[in-house]
């Protein structure tokens, strides 16, 4: 970010300084554990919505963002699942791949096994 966007915000006073200071120390305070579960659950949200299973699915259906979502969570999941415990790594896997088999559902030619949306992760969805 240059120098000029960020005084264009800056009203003088140090407040921006300050806001940026207390998200900072907000972050710091949250364990590892809670900021990984978090974004699987967005990643989870967002790709469920793209693979057509929100309240609108004709309008928000989108198979392409819905791989690189799940892509992006089957990969999260898999380098997490050891610092995050089993319990959680359960949830997520089971969420994982509710949303690989609703994916190849959606899909209209399906992938071959293994090349599902989050597969090379995971390791094929049937």
């Amino acid at each position: 970010m240059s120098d000029q966007h960020i005084h264009r915000f800056d009203d003088g006073t140090g407040a921006e300084e300050a806001v940026v200071a207390e998200a900072t120390r907000d972050i710091a305070d949250v364990p590892a554990v809670e900021v990984i579960t978090t974004t699987a659950v967005h990643l989870m949200s967002a790709a469920a919505v793209k693979c057509g299973l929100a309240d609108d699915p004709e309008d928000q259906t989108d198979l392409d963002e819905a791989r690189k979502l799940i892509d992006a969570l089957a990969g999260l999941v898999t380098a997490s699942a050891a610092h995050v415990g089993d319990q959680h790594a359960r949830s997520l896997r089971d969420g994982l791949r509710s949303l690989q088999l609703a994916f190849r559902e959606a899909s209209a030619i399906p992938d071959a096994p293994g090349a599902g949306p989050g597969e090379k992760y995971t390791g094929p969805v049937v």
